[in-house]
């Protein structure tokens, strides 16, 4: 069904609408009654186009297709209105657009995206009303008082309007019955009719007097009145709209805030519509002191002070109400807005709040990066590649507002060759490329009626850079900026940053989380992570210093050995392999992830054997994930146990539950067994881990070496009594660990060599084969190195060298082995 069809079909309030839409004189009903089929088969926007040829084409078309609608008539006495009126609409927009038919085309696209969104309103409307209602989110006390000014206000321009229009109606008639009068005395002889009618001419006239200055006097003085009270709602609506840019500010560091703008929208254009009717009601009584004034008249004096007063507050509304709906996004990573790289697409997007256009002018916005750039030494400059000037359109139906969408904009650097490096210009001087900040700023010129402004609104500032390696680095900036900057458009910040309280500082990161994992962080990781950088001392009023959180040379997070790399950097290589690797066992509650060693061992200690836990790394740059256990220890008192972390590397092979759930050592009486029981608090670990565990195949034999053949069973020959070494602690040295031959630690099984049902003698074949990748080490230690304990050493390192005097002499120096198919499986 045609656009038009559904429209005829809508209730009558909708209906309304639609004859307000065309009750200006830009294209008659008549015309888009007769030619609505065609009339939505065209792209008038691009015929908008200044000197588009196709709005020639399309204009001469239209004309044509009228010519062929008035010959289809008859000569019936019904079809001579029809024609008539056809007729005529055809002159109207012939001498109207003949000269400028690219105008005809922006009226038609701009009122058949008005008809749209009227159609999706009420069409809208029919499914709510078929729905039960839900309930409405509670209204702020500040936006109850804009709901009734905004009412207020309605009803008092709408009075003043109808008295003005009474005394028009006044004087119009007065006109009439004296130009009448004038006609008929003119030339003819006095009478006693004449002298009646110009004494009813002479009282009209002083009643028509004495009625304008009592109202207009009244008039000016509801005016000055309706203008205080307009000023109150402008400012109720100037502090609800900075709420709402500091709730997008907050939800561009991942804060979860609503955004919307569509209560804003409707109180911004209802308030526009208010004022724009009292600047009506002014410049009818400008019309009408131009036709009639007396001495002393208080419109002389007052009107002109009343206009300049609503212009400055149609002036502060209009430019306040232009804002930056969207800020600057790349398409990936899509969660971090506010970071642009040279030569990759992004997009953003403003929105003018107040809904009023001339349909006959065009809005157009222009983008500009860095219209008034910082004076400071080796700031960069950027050339936009792709258009800068955008026309505003109704996008959405159901905000209605005007819009311009930047997309796939890209930048590119001015400075030929220029590499970007944010180390380069900080040995040079230079601001760092991630500490510098651009601002998009965006310009409209503004026409409704008779009153032309000059729109501007500016993004967030953004951090360009030019390679993805210093992507971390600038959302740190941007992280560091909206969190501390009461000036959004301060781009001199990071030349003296403040410092932030760890109060701000916790709840920005773990707005981190949840946005990249969906999982915030509790009040005990936050805890753990102050510790870290504050020590015991830690309070939310302790404070940390741009240096301290963004620099390598200042990170704190191990006292005895500091990495080379910064807080920001640790925390950001921990969310990546969150994201990567961990994303449904950290959103499930599996990792404990940020606990000290020393709180790692409270909790642990007081749990029964074999109960683990999962945390992150502290050493780890990129992100490392760690398994801690409890076990017996000497004279049976509970120790715990730690693996090397795994990376990113380890676990593209290997995914962290099928580890867990694989995981041996050999234990009392050479028995392999899985020391990992029960995932703290008690929860057993198949009934936690069950569900990621990675399916295996176990009819398909091929299929099974096949995956037998990327692992490595490692063993253990650890007795329980022997000590285990956490991780980081330094081995003991070989004097220390006494006389005896040197155990034998990892046993390291190629399964591509082993045959399952083979015999004793084929196995132990097998591990002469696999002698050069036998370890051994002198102070017994069983910690596990290299990494994930199932992968083979990467090709580039030669297998461990065995000592000379370790060869095995007897049956007894070897561990008994036994080699079953269910090991394999």
């Amino acid at each position: 069904m045609a656009q038009w069809q559904e429209v005829q079909l809508l209730e009558k309030a909708y209906l309304e609408k639609v004859h307000e839409l065309y009750s200006e004189d830009h294209l008659p009903m008549e015309v888009r009654q007769y030619l609505a089929p065609w009339l939505e088969d065209q792209d008038w926007s691009r015929a908008a186009e200044p000197h588009s040829a196709e709005a020639h084409m399309l204009f001469h078309t239209l004309l044509a297709l009228l010519d062929d609608q008035y010959s289809r008539f008859g000569t019936r006495t019904e079809d001579f209105v029809l024609k008539h009126n056809l007729r005529k609409s055809k002159l109207n927009l012939q001498a109207k657009y003949q000269e400028c038919p690219e105008q005809l085309a922006n009226v038609i696209a701009n009122l058949l995206r008005e008809e749209k969104a009227i159609l999706n309103r009420g069409l809208a409307a029919q499914q709510a009303a078929a729905q039960p209602t839900s309930s409405a989110p509670m209204e702020t006390d500040r936006q109850q008082k804009i709901e009734r000014r905004l009412v207020e206000t309605r009803a008092a321009v709408q009075e003043l309007d109808r008295e003005v229009r009474h005394l028009e109606e006044l004087q119009d008639t007065f006109d009439f019955r004296y130009k009448m009068h004038r006609m008929v005395a003119n030339g003819a002889p006095a009478s006693p009719e004449l002298a009646r009618q110009t004494e009813q001419l002479q009282a009209m006239l002083n009643n028509l007097d004495r009625s304008r200055k009592s109202l207009w006097q009244d008039v000016l003085a509801r005016a000055q009145e309706l203008l205080g009270r307009c000023e109150t709602l402008r400012d109720f609506l100037l502090e609800e709209l900075a709420e709402w840019k500091e709730r997008q500010r907050r939800a561009c560091l991942g804060a979860a805030c609503d955004t919307s703008l569509s209560h804003l929208q409707t109180w911004f254009t209802a308030a526009a519509e208010v004022l724009f009717q009292l600047w009506h009601i002014l410049r009818a009584l400008g019309d009408q002191h131009a036709k009639l004034t007396y001495l002393h008249d208080p419109l002389e004096t007052q009107r002109p002070l009343l206009e300049s007063r609503l212009q400055e507050h149609l002036s502060c509304l209009l430019r306040s109400a232009f804002v930056v709906e969207i800020q600057p996004i790349m398409p990936f990573p899509n969660q971090r807005p506010l970071v642009l790289k040279t030569g990759s697409k992004f997009s953003v997007r403003a929105r003018l709040l107040v809904k009023l256009q001339d349909r006959s002018h065009r809005l157009e916005a222009k983008i500009i990066l860095d219209q008034h750039p910082p004076d400071v030494k080796g700031f960069r400059k950027f050339n936009i590649l792709t258009s800068t000037s955008k026309t505003l359109v109704q996008d959405d139906p159901q905000m209605e507002g005007l819009v311009c969408d930047f997309r796939h904009i890209s930048l590119k650097d001015q400075r030929a060759g220029a590499s970007g490096k944010g180390s380069k210009g900080a040995s040079e001087g230079l601001p760092a490329v991630t500490e510098e900040l651009h601002l998009i700023t965006f310009t409209l010129d503004y026409k409704y009626q008779d009153l032309v402004l000059e729109l501007q609104t500016s993004t967030l500032p953004v951090v360009i850079i030019s390679s993805n390696s210093q992507f971390s680095s600038a959302w740190a900036s941007v992280l560091w900026f909206n969190m501390l900057s009461p000036d959004p458009k301060n781009q001199l910040f990071f030349s003296a940053p403040p410092a932030a309280s760890w109060a701000q500082l916790a709840q920005v990161l773990s707005w981190q989380f949840s946005v990249a994992t969906k999982r915030g962080l509790d009040e005990d990781q936050l805890h753990m992570l102050a510790e870290k950088l504050f020590g015991l001392e830690a309070t939310p009023a302790s404070t940390l210093t741009w240096a301290r959180f963004a620099k390598p040379f200042a990170s704190s997070l191990l006292q005895d050995n500091p990495p080379v790399f910064s807080f920001w950097t640790w925390l950001d290589g921990i969310l990546s392999l969150i994201q990567e690797h961990l994303a449904q066992l950290w959103k499930d509650g599996h990792i404990m992830g940020f606990v000290s060693r020393k709180r790692e061992r409270q909790l642990l200690k007081r749990k029964q054997m074999g109960t683990f836990l999962l945390r992150f790394s502290e050493s780890s740059r990129d992100g490392g994930i760690t398994c801690s256990w409890v076990e017996p220890g000497e004279k049976g008192q509970p120790k715990v146990r730690s693996v090397e972390p795994y990376t990113k590397v380890e676990l593209k092979s290997l995914e962290l539950p099928d580890i867990i759930h694989d995981y041996q050592l050999v234990a009392a009486e050479n028995i392999p067994e899985n020391p990992l029981k029960f995932l703290y608090p008690s929860t057993p670990r198949d009934e936690a881990f069950g569900k990621y565990y990675t399916e295996r195949r176990e009819v398909d034999l091929l299929e099974q070496k096949k995956y037998l053949n990327q692992r490595l069973i490692r063993v253990s020959s650890r007795q329980p009594s022997e000590p285990w070494l956490p991780e980081g602690m330094v081995e003991a040295s070989p004097a220390a660990a006494g006389p005896g031959p040197d155990p034998l630690e990892v046993l390291e099984l190629g399964t591509d060599q082993l045959e399952l049902g083979a015999s004793g003698l084929e196995v132990l074949e097998a591990l002469e084969q696999e002698l050069d990748l036998m370890r051994f080490d002198s102070a017994g230690s069983n910690m596990l190195r290299g990494g994930d304990p199932y992968l083979p050493l990467p090709d580039d390192v030669p297998p461990p060298v065995l000592p000379g005097n370790t060869l095995f002499l007897g049956a007894n120096d070897f561990p008994p082995l036994q080699v079953d198919s269910k090991d394999f499986q």
